[in-house]
């Protein structure tokens, strides 16, 4: 997709965690963004981002948005995650799959060029931790999260098959960096937001030293998703995401390596729903894309540097 048209990107979840960080990329590589999300709209405007409080589950809202402004593209990031979604699995469905569908359809109606979906590696459901997933491993999601973005999927390719549809998955792991606000994960963010300390902190990740986990930093998701979305041509409809596989207690040492005065807490669940390896070489070889190590954004972190 040609940025120089200055055409518009739909970013939905577009005041998340990724969706910031993506919308904020696209933006500086020249394209106008329009970031939908049921979270209030907070900060300074931008001339290159719209951002609109939506309804992603609202045919009238959703296609009024497509209508006004133009959209092209879409980054579909709006999703409720795992832990709300097994609270509450009527709201998952209804967002998940009927928001989805509804943007699909949309899409479809509007001919946009191409649909970027962020899915996620829990598809591929538990793996033993010396098993190494690749897009041609069966996919078996353990839970209504997973089982719901597996269904988008094959629902997206379908509508390229059938209506033209460019539709592209992008299989993300457990994404990190400073900035995130879960309730249920903030490890994830505390292991960069924490290294700056002075005081004594303690991180709990739940998880024993001797577990695998993936993980990927959010300025390198937004950053496939930039490759996605410039591609003139993309030669898969689903690719595994770019990710480290790091044990806990690698993790853990380095942290605590960084800044004595943090101390990170293992705990005892196993990975559950998850894969521990996945190979990304389909995504790395087709767009030439490296991710910058963990440690390597750790210890910038600490130093007071950013690898941007």
């Amino acid at each position: 997709m040609d940025s120089g048209e200055r055409s518009s990107v739909l970013v939905t979840g577009g005041r998340g965690f990724v969706g910031k960080t993506t919308g904020k990329l696209l933006q500086r590589h020249g394209y106008r963004v329009v970031s939908v999300d049921q979270v209030p709209v907070t900060g300074e405007a931008s001339a290159d981002c719209r951002q609109v409080v939506c309804n992603v589950c609202d045919t009238e809202q959703m296609e009024g948005l497509f209508q006004r402004e133009g959209i092209a593209a879409v980054v579909h990031l709006a999703a409720i995650l795992p832990t709300a979604a097994a609270r509450s699995p009527s709201l998952a469905t209804n967002v998940n799959i009927y928001g989805s569908h509804l943007l699909l359809q949309i899409a479809k109606q509007y001919g946009v060029h191409r649909f970027l979906f962020g899915s996620s590696l829990s598809v591929y459901g538990t793996c033993p931790i010396d098993q190494t997933v690749s897009e041609e491993d069966r996919a078996a999601p353990q839970d209504l999260y997973g089982a719901a973005k597996l269904y988008v999927e094959r629902l997206g390719l379908d509508y390229q098959s059938a209506y033209g549809v460019e539709f592209v998955s992008l299989r993300i792991g457990r994404v990190v960096g400073p900035g995130a606000r879960s309730a249920t994960s903030g490890w994830r963010s505390e292991i960069f937001e924490r290294l700056g300390t002075p005081r004594l902190a303690e991180i709990s990740i739940p998880y024993p030293d001797s577990e695998r986990i993936l993980l990927v930093h959010v300025e390198d998701v937004a950053k496939m998703l930039l490759r996605l979305l410039d591609a003139p041509k993309v030669a898969h409809g689903v690719y595994n995401a770019a990710c480290e596989s790091l044990t806990v207690g690698e993790l853990r040492s380095e942290v605590e390596r960084l800044n004595s005065r943090v101390s990170v807490k293992s705990g005892g669940d196993a990975v559950a729903g998850n894969p521990r390896r996945v190979d990304w070489s389909r995504f790395a070889q087709e767009f030439g894309f490296a991710v910058v190590p963990i440690f390597r954004r750790l210890g910038e972190m600490a130093a007071g540097r950013s690898s941007e």
